[in-house]
């Protein structure tokens, strides 16, 4: 084999080695052995608290083995293609091999950092929410495309996606949204996300067609089990309810049935209508609710990861945490770790493993943040 394929090969099987250390796959093994018998008892569900927590650890392990094994049989598989192409003379095969070990290197480095999700909350699944800036329907569209973005992310990889509150903008747009991201560390990926995001485009809104610079942010905090105890006092939640406002039947009820929770100690505040029973939609906010405090003292005790997670700086200039640049030319560049790529189709449609994979890299190998220039 040539030395560059050969270099690939051997960074690779030293990324799968760390892997397996770092997972102890004897000990992993044996564990999942042990909860798959405790699975088989009929009496596990008679504890649905301890029988959620028992499934998601088997979930989490079963994805680290079998992944493990998918990559050592990909390289396998690799290596054989590339020697009997090259005991063959066809190139063309070679090729192939060649670039499929350049993609299974992309996937190990992606398993790698997953690995690093060994936060508290990390493994949890996530509320997302998106709130428009100040501009009126410039930002009220941008938020809507952000909302988007982050949908078609968690849909490509298998997430699933459930829509809580919606709230359209006047012409377009929506003025905020929030959603539920379901999957196996949804919210160690998303975290990453939370900030102030920069648009700047020629306004389809513009009859002058003038270029216009928008502004929304994301907010980000893990759903919570019942293992977590968040206390509240009743007297502390003020209570309103409405009629479910939203773009469509598709993601929200339109019935005087949502809900919103305003906690007075701190002003945090959730919404949700996605149910059409108000009973519903108020047990759903008062788990947001519990969800919200919880991810505040998630950043009190974690400073470094406070610096990503916040979400109540100013929408605006000075706190963006990246900026997508569509006029006069292609980019979108993230100003925490300098990752950038001209493929903003691409971004917007939610590939987003590049920016979260080297953000999260930056938190968990201490990377100080350069400074890093904004586009124009």
């Amino acid at each position: 084999m040539r030395a560059e394929i050969e270099r690939l090969v051997e960074e690779i099987k030293q990324s799968v080695g760390l892997l397996r250390r770092h997972l102890d796959v004897d000990k992993s093994t044996a564990r999942l052995a042990e909860l798959n018998k405790l699975a088989e008892d009929p009496n596990l569900w008679n504890d649905p608290q301890k029988a959620q927590k028992l499934m998601q650890e088997r979930t989490s392990l079963e994805d680290s083995l079998s992944g493990i094994g998918k990559v050592e049989q990909q390289l396998e598989d690799d290596i054989g293609m590339i020697e009997l192409g090259e005991a063959e003379g066809d190139t063309g095969v070679v090729a192939e091999a060649e670039a499929a070990l350049k993609a299974l290197k992309k996937e190990v480095a992606r398993r790698e950092l997953e690995a690093l999700l060994s936060g508290e909350a990390d493994g949890f699944d996530s509320y997302l929410e998106v709130h428009a800036g100040a501009g009126g329907t410039e930002s009220q569209d941008w938020a809507q495309m952000l909302l988007r973005m982050y949908t078609r992310w968690a849909e490509t990889h298998g997430f699933k996606v459930e829509f809580l509150e919606e709230s359209e903008g006047e012409e377009a747009g929506i003025k905020s949204a929030t959603i539920q991201v379901s999957g196996h560390n949804a919210y160690g990926w998303l975290k990453t996300e939370a900030g102030v995001h920069r648009l700047v485009r020629i306004s389809p809104f513009d009859s002058n067609a003038r270029r216009h610079t928008s502004f929304s942010s994301v907010a980000v905090f893990p759903v919570i089990d019942d293992s977590i105890k968040i206390d509240i006092k009743e007297s502390d939640v003020r209570t309103d309810t409405m009629r479910s406002g939203g773009a469509g039947g598709q993601h929200v009820n339109k019935t005087e049935s949502a809900v919103r929770l305003t906690h007075i100690p701190t002003g945090v505040a959730v919404v949700c209508q996605a149910g059409r029973s108000q009973h519903k939609n108020r047990a759903q906010a008062w788990d947001m609710l519990r969800a919200r405090l919880y991810q505040m003292e998630l950043k009190r005790r974690e400073e470094k990861a406070a610096a990503d997670q916040a979400a109540k700086t100013d929408i605006g200039w000075g706190h963006q945490i990246r900026s997508y640049v569509l006029q006069p030319y292609q980019m979108v560049k993230d100003l925490r770790t300098g990752v950038q790529t001209s493929d903003t189709s691409g971004v917007l449609d939610g590939e987003l493993d590049d920016f979260m994979a080297a953000t999260l890299a930056q938190r968990a190998f201490g990377t100080p943040g350069a400074d890093i220039e904004d586009v124009d």
